[in-house]
């Protein structure tokens, strides 16, 4: 990690943030305030970190930040200074010359970005022209250059965007994002869907071109780790505030904001003998509402009653701002005549609820019976150009048994062929070689075999958690009606039950109040809700099966931890297997027993989760362990 960086003031600021706050006014629902009275600047060369929950307004700050709200939201109040120039007074005409050249993004849902029906390499011609005065060859050889930079193979800048995995696509992203060499990056969430070894790269890969170019990045995330391996600086955001602000080492080694030590209780060291991870119990305030006191007081151990009624202002302390009564009294400062023994002890740690997993547990989930049984199984593509036929091998004798109450983990790079591997069990592709049995209530069944009628009953005690929750919902339907589809297909329910059960399934995932989102759409959930809607709709069939393809890569870290214990009590309590598709060592660690490594399609690793964690065997295994970001280290 660099060295804290000081912040910095308005007269050396590149991107300066004053009093920015966000309406959301629908005509329909009502009206909220969603980015509050919001202040802050980023100088060049300087990499700031943003973050907080789903929900607590990181991406509408980002978008505020680059012009690009769409209704119902709007600017009401505040600026956005960009190298000296107020954004927020221009109209669209004269920010476009400023978009890609001056100021780049890369979006939450990047892997959606790309136009579908045009070629790779001519998306990145048309913004490059548009913008600069490359052509032909030069504009070529641009493009070779930044698929190096983000490591993605030459072959791939002919391919339209179907034929890239879902990391692929996020690096062609970032590619864009950089490819003028802007001013100021901002990246929300943009190695969500990367595994770690990636991820680290491409980072660290920005942070090598910030020396040389002195562009500053805005990092928009719920990985508390990478967030804090990276930044100079860092903002905490809740409920459309920023509650703290501290350089990056002065935030881990001493977080003033209880908020800030909840968000740091849910990382761990995944090579622990037990794993603990501290969670934030509750949900964000409903902003439809007026919120007295301050946002946070319902959900914090450390509270007062002065908290309940009074809203802390943000101000400097101990190096850096927070706005938090406790933490001041607790640091000597001056609060409504309180004193020391008014508030609770200092403290480093979140005194909140938490997910533990044993090796003892994982250990027991091993000696049950299979559920399904991957037997030598290949898979090999193959593509017709002309009279040539390329073969692509994208699994190889691969074997493993899933048990009755256990969850398996599939761990490796993107393209590494874990979710050929899920599109085979779910019978969507055949294997080229070798079977996979489902040991089900008929008896042993070769999933292959299955056809019309007898998929579709197989397809009932398997579900699928997929990597995307932007694309696996249909943003034409409600919430609601899309739990009620699978409720209707698999259990017969109609009127009062069926309505029951949606919100029964909502209250499963945290989606609460459920009166609140049952009758939105897609759009109108941050990225983690959406993936927990995912989620519940998977449980909606009450699967034997759950074939969760990184199923909390874009959850928070609020409602990982819980996400986490709610699928381990699912295994538990109703005797199902889950295969859990991840490059997050982390997450495989709090929640599989047993863990495959797959390189090229081919298991490189096998062993009970804490062992092949802790003694890896196989030099890609070590690989990605090396790259899991460790700021405690």
């Amino acid at each position: 990690m660099d060295a804290p960086t000081a912040t910095p003031t308005a007269t050396d600021a590149l991107l300066e943030v004053d009093g920015l706050s966000v309406r959301y006014e629908p005509k329909r629902n009502p009206s909220l305030t969603a980015v509050s009275d919001v202040s802050f600047s980023i100088r060049p060369g300087e990499f700031v970190g943003l973050i907080g929950e789903s929900g607590s307004g990181k991406t509408t700050l980002g978008t505020a930040l680059l012009r690009l709200l769409d209704r119902p939201a709007r600017i009401s109040g505040g600026s956005v200074r960009l190298d000296g120039t107020d954004i927020t007074t221009l109209s669209e005409d004269e920010l476009r010359p400023l978009r890609w050249r001056d100021v780049s993004t890369v979006f939450q849902s990047s892997m959606n970005a790309l136009n579908p029906v045009i070629r790779v390499e001519e998306q990145f011609r048309d913004v490059i022209e548009e913008h600069s005065d490359l052509r032909g060859d030069a504009v070529t050889e641009r493009v070779l250059e930044l698929f190096d930079m983000v490591m993605i193979d030459h072959q791939f800048v002919r391919a339209f965007p179907h034929e890239l995995s879902g990391g692929m696509k996020q690096r062609v992203n970032l590619a864009l994002a950089l490819a003028l060499e802007p001013k100021v990056v901002l990246l929300d969430e943009p190695t969500t869907g990367l595994d770690v070894v990636v991820q680290h790269s491409i980072l660290e890969n920005i942070r090598r071109l910030q020396a040389e170019k002195g562009f500053a990045v805005l990092f928009i995330s719920h990985d508390i780790g990478t967030v804090l391996d990276l930044s100079d600086r860092i903002l905490v955001m809740y409920a459309g505030r920023i509650v703290e602000e501290n350089d990056a080492e002065s935030l881990l080694r001493d977080p003033m904001h209880p908020y800030t030590k909840g968000l740091l209780g849910s990382y761990s060291d995944p090579r622990a003998e037990t794993v603990r991870i501290t969670y934030v119990p509750g949900r964000l305030p409903d902003l439809t509402r007026e919120v007295v006191g301050c946002p946070f007081a319902a959900r914090c151990p450390e509270r007062i009653s002065l908290c309940e009624s009074v809203t802390p202002e943000f101000a400097p302390l101990g190096g850096g701002d927070v706005a938090c009564h406790v933490a001041r009294v607790q640091r000597g400062g001056e609060v409504d005549g309180l004193g020391p023994d008014d508030v609770g002890e200092r403290t480093r740690r979140f005194a909140g609820p938490e997910f533990v997993k044993t090796a003892a547990e994982s250990t027991e989930a091993l000696t049950r019976p299979p559920l399904l049984t991957v037997d030598a199984v290949g898979k090999t593509y193959e593509r017709r150009r002309g009279l040539k036929v390329e073969r692509t091998v994208a699994v190889e004798d691969v074997s493993f048994e899933l048990r009755r109450g256990e969850v398996t983990a599939l761990v490796g790079q993107s393209g590494s062929g874990k979710t050929t591997l899920a599109r085979l069990i779910t019978g969507v592709d055949k294997p080229t070689s070798g079977r996979i049995v489902f040991h089900g209530p008929d008896g042993e069944q070769e999933v292959a075999g299955y056809r019309g009628r007898a998929l579709r009953g197989y397809r009932k005690h398997v579900q699928m958690v997929f990597q995307d929750p932007y694309s696996s919902l249909n943003p034409a339907k409600r919430i609601g009606q899309a739990l009620e589809r699978p409720l209707v297909n698999h259990h017969g329910l109609k009127g009062a039950a069926l309505r029951d059960r949606v919100h029964e399934l909502l209250e499963t995932v945290a989606l609460t109040p459920t009166d609140r989102f049952v009758d939105r759409y897609a759009h109108e959930l941050s990225g983690g809700q959406r993936q927990r809607v995912v989620i519940a709709r998977a449980l909606a069939a009450e699967p034997e099966i759950v074939i969760a393809d990184e199923p909390i890569s874009s959850l928070d870290v609020s409602i990982r931890a819980e996400i986490l214990e709610l699928l381990g009590s699912l295994v538990r309590e109703h005797d199902m297997g889950i295969l859990s598709i991840t490059h997050d060592l982390l997450s495989a660690r709090m929640l599989s027993d047993e863990v495959l490594v797959l390189n090229d399609g081919h298991v490189v690793e096998r062993g009970p989760t804490l062992d092949v964690i802790r003694s890896p065997r196989d030099e890609y295994t070590r690989r990605l362990l090396d790259a899991v970001p460790n700021p405690f280290g």
